[in-house]
């Protein structure tokens, strides 16, 4: 096996799992332990992984997940133009689904007001968002309650939303390329996200300038699988370049005065 492949192999499994050990993916890839030992050494210089005693692990840009409050914080202003783009494809008496995060927070909120919409969620503040909203039907799936993001991640609500099918699904994340597609650090919040997408006949990924060109441990939609990314203005423009030969449809924002105003003030 050529080291480009045995790399990409670790690369792998390292994103999936976080930790590798040097006998386990020495064996697995049938290979000797200077071998291996002399891959993760190149892939750390790299910046790829942190080698460890017997083994690598992630670095920690890659594991953390950040909390609620930590990305309310973030890029406030794009979100708001992003989500006032993404309602735009929305039309009475869809259904949609909607994942968890800040900026699809926003979207519901735009939402209120809708003649006719059935929303699937599992985001107990989308949810909320939605209370008010008189002819918004509101379909909760179950699952077990991660308290970062305010959301039912799991088995159960995977299982919630097999049955269903939605014309579009409107997820973030915490990083998008045109390589790997949409990524979250978590593998139960990747699962449930997946989950999400595989009911939808389009998928919607919504992702201001921080997320593009990032990206996170686990893969949660690969790009052939993204209909549409709608981000802002200052995303970078070679990644949106690539992101758009890899034939996504991208959709830019732009970010009004009004928009900085209530971030600030907010």
């Amino acid at each position: 096996m050529l080291a480009i492949e045995r790399r990409r192999l670790i690369a792998e499994s390292i994103r999936s799992r976080g930790v590798v050990s040097v006998a386990e993916m020495a064996d697995a890839l049938g290979t000797t332990d200077i071998t291996l030992r002399r891959d993760l050494r190149a892939m750390a210089k790299a910046g790829l992984l942190v080698r460890t005693h017997g083994g690598a692990v992630l670095p920690a840009g890659l594991g953390h997940e950040p909390s609620y409050s930590e990305k309310a914080r973030q890029a406030a202003a794009e979100k708001a133009a992003i989500a006032r783009l993404a309602v735009e494809l929305i039309q009475p008496g869809d259904s949609i689904l909607l994942g968890p995060g800040t900026t699809t927070l926003a979207l519901a909120r735009l939402l209120v007001s809708s003649p006719e919409l059935t929303v699937v969620t599992n985001s107990l503040l989308v949810a909320q968002a939605l209370m008010d909203a008189p002819h918004v039907e509101v379909i909760l799936t179950g699952g077990t309650l991660r308290r970062s993001i305010h959301a039912l991640v799991g088995p159960a609500a995977e299982e919630s939303v097999r049955s269903l099918r939605a014309s579009q699904a409107f997820i973030s994340g915490n990083g998008f390329t045109a390589d790997r597609g949409l990524s979250t650090p978590s593998p139960l919040v990747a699962a449930t996200d997946r989950a999400l997408a595989s009911a939808a006949q389009q998928v919607v990924v919504l992702a201001d300038h921080t997320k593009i060109g990032e990206e996170t441990m686990c893969q949660t939609v690969p790009t052939a699988r993204v209909h549409t990314l709608i981000t802002d203005s200052r995303a970078k423009p070679a990644e949106l370049e690539a992101i758009r030969a890899a034939g996504v449809e991208v959709q830019v924002a732009q970010v009004g005065r009004s928009d900085q105003a209530k971030a600030t003030n907010g």
